[in-house]
């Protein structure tokens, strides 16, 4: 079985080497990301952002790896059912027909892991660059090698070819010879009993995770978008078939002409060549967009956020405390930022959490802060007390705090309101923080000047802003940092659907030669034929990149309902300028892997494919 396995790989390369591309890629990524991880994990708090973003690449690897695995194979299974039918009509059994694929799948797991293990080097050195030049580590930061991550390259590799080759096996075992061969009964059919069901199932997740996502706090509704981007993705995906006739209907009224009548037949006739090449689009635009968008809404919700909740018209910002007690001043209200470790207790069980604690001054913060705590009060905060984010200890319980070389047991006096990311995550009084600590820390005092008073008196004593352009200066940061989040995962899964989508463009192609030499000998010229093609693919992307935008939307409107219970008011940014990009992109790649592929198909000459089968 597997020198036929063999056989079958080098006679129809083209077929697998999008999955091998896909699995070599997913092996790299995948141990390149568990290296640096092990070795983030061992730095302490400093890279805390880099072990949750390489977690998440970990998590999106995995997943797109076997989807487009999963997705070529089915794709592969459908465009070879003569050969499949033809091994079952000379006494193949559907165990050697299932053998066979998987045999297949174990091949092609080898060849990707063979090529992504030492790639995995390279990746490694450039994930590091990347997470150096965006800030998520430190320069002196380097990775360790393992050695026992080639057993996990090795499992990765044979791990997803096997699971994405698990359905279509199944799927090609229950084949019956005669229904193959006549394109008729169960094996003609695109919309399974499979697809019915993970179709319902996921869109069910994903509507329950956007209604959950829409009364989670900021952190859990920016982990529930992900999964329902996904959840939506894969069950748009499930669907697509019963969409492709429609789009097929609704194509007809646009295109006009020989060609356009030409392209809107076969995109209803080839309803699962479509399928199989928007199903990458759809993962790329719900991933991209609904990525992009929940991070630009909670960028804005921040925004608004601190615009309504402080109080001032300057902010001076200088390392250490400043003497601001000049005429014309009527509050100032320092906040000094200090590292701390905060342990909490629950039963038998401590929890530690590495952090920044702003340090406070609690009267001048409540004159100059319009929001107040969501439990307890700040007037408390004097002596060895704390106050904490929403949710992280309740108030009256105790804490223990390690500021500085001090270690204190703070008792809990208030709970900070929830917030998108412009608050603090811990107030602390003045009096408990080592003079020593406070002399470097950085610090921003917020100065609410008299009526008609000059801001000049405040010249020379630090760096002076307007609040506005401060609150500006801190959203374009976190705007930077979301930036580099999109680059590190959605650079990924954007890779990963370029690799699928020209794959299943390929695959339709080398299928199609006799269909496009039928189309000639009719009457039609090769560039005619060519146009067509173009034309039902630029159809096809068309309902890739409409389902891709239903499944982020349904993201958004959970993410934004979420912005909008804590600003008050409607928040939600569509990141168009990436929509922008995505369309016209996925347009050009498909466009012109549709002309080549077409253009190779037609190069023979029509009566030596007409004369004959595939």
């Amino acid at each position: 079985m597997l020198r036929l396995s063999w056989n079958t790989f080098t006679d129809r390369w083209t077929l697998f080497l999008g999955a091998i591309l896909t699995v070599c890629l997913g092996v790299a990524l995948v141990q390149s990301s568990l290296l640096i991880l092990v070795s983030a994990a061992t730095a302490g708090g400093e890279v805390v952002e880099a072990i949750t973003l390489l977690a998440l690449t970990l998590g999106i690897s995995a997943f797109l790896a076997v989807f487009i695995v999963s997705s070529t194979f089915a794709f592969t299974v459908a465009q070879r059912r003569r050969d499949l039918a033809l091994l079952r009509l000379v006494g193949g059994g559907r165990g050697q027909v299932r053998r066979l694929l998987l045999s297949e799948a174990l091949l092609l797991g080898v060849l990707g892991t063979a090529v992504g293990a030492p790639l995995g080097l390279l990746v490694m050195r450039i994930q590091t660059w990347l997470l150096r030049d965006l800030g998520f580590v430190p320069p002196t930061f380097t990775p360790r090698w393992q050695d026992w991550i080639l057993g996990v390259s090795a499992g990765i590799g044979l791990g997803v070819s096997v699971a994405g080759v698990l359905a279509a096996s199944r799927r090609a075992a229950k084949v019956r010879p005669l229904e193959a061969l006549r394109e008729t009964g169960a094996a003609a059919r695109v919309m399974t009993g499979a697809r019915w069901f993970f179709g319902v199932l996921f869109l069910a997740g994903a509507v329950a995770m956007a209604i959950v996502s829409a009364f989670a706090p900021p952190d859990g509704a920016i982990a529930l978008s992900i999964n329902t981007a996904i959840a939506a993705a894969v069950a748009l995906t499930a669907f697509s078939p019963l969409v492709v006739p429609l789009a097929g209907r609704v194509a007809g009224l646009v295109l006009r002409g020989p060609l356009g009548r030409l392209a809107e037949a076969n995109l209803r006739d080839g309803v699962r060549r479509s399928a199989s090449t928007a199903a990458p689009l759809i993962v790329l635009v719900a991933l991209l967009v609904a990525q992009a968008g929940t991070l630009a809404t909670i960028g804005k919700g921040a925004e608004i956020e601190q615009r309504a909740d402080i109080r001032g018209d300057l902010v001076v910002t200088t390392t250490g405390p400043s003497d601001l007690d000049v005429p014309g001043v009527a509050v100032v209200s320092p906040q000094a930022r200090v590292p701390v470790s905060v342990v909490t207790y629950s039963d038998d069980d401590t929890d530690t959490e590495q952090g920044v604690a702003t340090v406070v001054d609690p009267a001048a913060y409540a004159a100059t802060h319009t929001r107040g705590p969501a439990s307890g009060s700040l007037a408390d905060l004097t002596g060895p007390a704390i106050a904490v984010a929403d949710g992280f200890a309740p108030v009256g319980s105790t804490v223990t705090a390690r500021i500085g070389e001090s270690e204190l047991d703070l008792r809990v006096v208030a709970e900070l309101p929830e917030s998108l990311g412009g608050g603090a995550e811990f107030l602390v009084p003045r009096e408990i923080v080592p003079a020593a600590l406070l002399a470097g820390a950085p610090t921003e005092s917020i100065v609410r000047l008299e009526p008609g008073a000059d801001a000049s008196a405040l010249a020379g004593r630090g760096e002076l802003t307007t609040v506005d352009d401060w609150i500006a200066a801190a959203s374009s940061e976190q705007q930077d940092v979301s930036t580099g989040i999109m680059t590190v995962i959605m650079g990924l899964a954007g890779l990963y659907a370029l690799i699928a989508v020209i794959n299943a463009v390929v695959i339709a192609a080398a299928d199609r030669r006799r269909e496009f030499a039928v189309a000639r000998v009719t009457g039609l010229t090769r560039a005619q034929v060519v146009r067509a093609a173009v034309l039902e693919s630029g159809a096809v992307t068309g309902i890739g990149l409409v389902l891709g935008g239903l499944a982020a939307s349904a993201t958004l409107i959970g993410i934004s309902s979420a912005a909008g219970r804590i600003t008050g008011q409607s928040v939600l940014v569509v990141p168009w300028p990436l929509v922008a990009v995505l369309v016209l992109g996925a347009f050009a790649v498909v466009g012109v892997t549709s002309a080549w592929t077409a253009l190779s198909a037609t190069r023979p000459t029509p009566v030596s494919l007409t004369a004959a089968a595939d």
